[in-house]
């Protein structure tokens, strides 16, 4: 049964929201504190485990009494957040990436209140929480299904609801279409039937904002309520930038889940690409693309359609040619694929394409035989409605690779 997570808009009164507050900073110090116990227990070498740290929990309550006023499970899940980012860095240093030491969180640093399994309930569009009490949450979009948690979190100056919730999995109709995508950031993704998707480049547009915002922040006295205003001002700019984002990677996700039956796309490492080299402007492009988030939607999304998505090596896929399987060395300026064994011209992300649709499927869709790409424009994708089942192609203007 696959989890789907919904986020909603939270409208706390000024007594709800000075609890979360207060809720937060208590679950920043017991973060803080048991990561100092965990230290300490290693530097003595007698090292802690995740249930120690648990048991800790009510004995902290005589150290400082504001625990009390936190859900027992909330402060579980601070132990649990904890223990994974542990095991997140452990995992990174055996395989090969240079770590460093988990931070201590600064004040205003720790976000959310995860309340797993219990300590809510929804009455209509009221959201009631254990040590809170009621807040209205605007449902944009109603609520089916077994709720598993929810998650509340702080950005900015709002507050969200991220309620998880156990769907029961509706398949579309059956569909035997299949492709191979290509993730780039020339084109953020060309398919093998010759759809080119535009990389919007959201934070790249607005970089220039942000970065006169993050001035202003730093020239602020600390504590002062300019400084306040300038955090949420850059809050605000980034907020925008995300909710960008994810709408053109909710749409284009839509898209290919509602057309195709197999979805065969690159098993990227994006976190290794982020760290190779010291390019920060690729780097932030990496980011900006959002790859990993359109993968994990492709991901949920066709498990709850019934569709199959199908994650495969990427090594190679740029070099060879699907036609004859021969490697045509390229570099990163070559946009044109010219193989010199069998003749094949096509664009180099329209060759990626079939080669990652080959390796999925064990041999090539169809057809095989390169066509003109037909370019769809960021705004043309953020025009398409998201429930839509495809977009008609007399559309989107042709274009030659």
């Amino acid at each position: 049964m696959p989890t789907l997570t919904n986020k909603y808009h939270m409208y706390p009164t000024s007594d709800a929201e000075k609890k979360l507050v207060e809720a937060l900073e208590t679950c920043r110090w017991l973060y803080n504190r048991l990561l100092e116990e965990i230290r300490k227990a290693k530097e003595d070498g007698a090292p802690l485990r995740m249930y120690d740290c648990h048991n800790m929990i009510p004995m902290l309550k005589g150290e400082n009494p504001a625990l009390g006023n936190v859900y027992s499970k909330v402060l579980q899940m601070v132990s649990q957040t904890l223990w994974a980012n542990i095991r997140g860095l452990s995992q990174l240093k055996k395989n090969g990436r240079r770590i460093g030491h988990i931070r201590f969180k600064g004040a205003g640093w720790y976000k959310t209140l995860n309340y797993n399994q219990s300590g809510f309930s929804f009455d209509g569009d009221v959201l009631h929480l254990s040590k809170i009490g009621d807040v209205r949450v605007k449902l944009h979009r109603p609520i089916q299904g077994n709720v598993k948690g929810v998650i509340v979190k702080r950005e900015g100056e709002k507050w969200y609801a991220i309620v998880q919730i156990d769907t029961i999995v509706q398949e579309l109709s059956k569909n035997d279409r299949i492709v191979g995508i290509d993730m780039g950031l020339k084109a953020f993704a060309v398919d093998t039937d010759g759809h080119e998707f535009e990389n919007p480049r959201y934070l790249g547009r607005t970089l220039d904002r942000i970065k006169i915002a993050q001035r202003n922040l730093s020239r602020k006295k600390k504590g002062g309520s300019n400084r306040g205003k300038a955090k949420a001002k850059l809050a605000k700019l980034y907020e925008k930038v995300n909710n960008q984002r994810n709408d053109f990677l909710h749409k284009l996700s839509r898209f290919y889940v509602n057309t195709y039956g197999t979805i065969c796309v690159e098993d990227l490492d994006i976190k290794g690409l982020k760290e190779k080299g010291h390019n920060h402007g690729l780097h932030r492009n990496i980011h900006d693309a959002g790859w990993a988030r359109f993968l994990s939607m492709l991901d949920y999304k066709a498990e709850s359609a019934g569709r199959r998505l199908v994650k495969v090596d990427a090594r190679g896929t740029t070099q060879r040619c699907y036609r004859c399987g021969n490697n045509v060395p390229k570099e990163l300026k070559d946009r044109v694929h010219d193989c010199p064994h069998c003749g094949l011209v096509a664009d180099r992300d329209y060759n990626s394409a079939h080669n990652i649709l080959i390796a999925g499927m064990g041999h090539p869709g169809e057809p095989v035989e390169p066509r003109p790409l037909l370019h769809l424009t960021a705004e043309q994708a953020l025009a398409m409605n998201q429930e839509a089942k495809a977009f008609s192609l007399m559309q989107i203007r042709a274009r030659p690779w």
